[in-house]
């Protein structure tokens, strides 16, 4: 699973622009997905997404994902769970302080952000906390939803 997480860094640009189709896609399905009922569809597509971004990314279906900010590193996979950068204790040889044999999450963040067109600036702005509700759910659901039902 970690030399996967590792590949997703590697190949940030070219997942980002992968996602930024898929997310182009879910929007012009938004009136089929409402049809259906975005309640209906969250356990199929909670599931799927769970395998594809677990594979990938070794997701934690926090239901807030910020890969397309962090450079495709999920910052859930830091040991402390921290959101905005990484803590005072990485390494010199960029390692984690609590898990020593594995590259600390923010410094592969900044790796896949140098990638990524947009996202040095992305991995700039400050992340809300999780909202721990959201938990299990379908971000890629949620986001068509949210993008598509805001008001004008």
């Amino acid at each position: 699973m970690y030399t996967v997480r590792l590949w997703s860094v590697r190949h940030a640009r070219g997942l980002a622009s992968f996602y930024r189709k898929f997310e182009g896609v879910l929007n012009k399905l938004h009136p089929l997905l409402q049809c259906i009922g975005y309640q209906r569809l969250e356990r199929p597509v909670a599931m799927v997404e769970r395998q594809l971004k677990g594979l990938l990314f070794d997701c934690r279906m926090c239901g807030r994902c910020v890969l397309s900010s962090t450079g495709m590193s999920c910052p859930m996979n830091c040991p402390k769970q921290l959101l905005n950068g990484p803590c005072g204790g990485v390494r010199a040889n960029g390692n984690c302080e609590v898990t020593p044999g594995m590259r600390c999450v923010w410094v592969e963040a900044w790796r896949g952000a140098e990638r990524m067109p947009g996202g040095l600036d992305a991995i700039r702005q400050l992340q809300p906390p999780v909202d721990r509700r959201l938990e299990g759910a379908s971000a890629w659901l949620r986001v068509a939803r949210e993008k598509n039902e805001a008001p004008a």
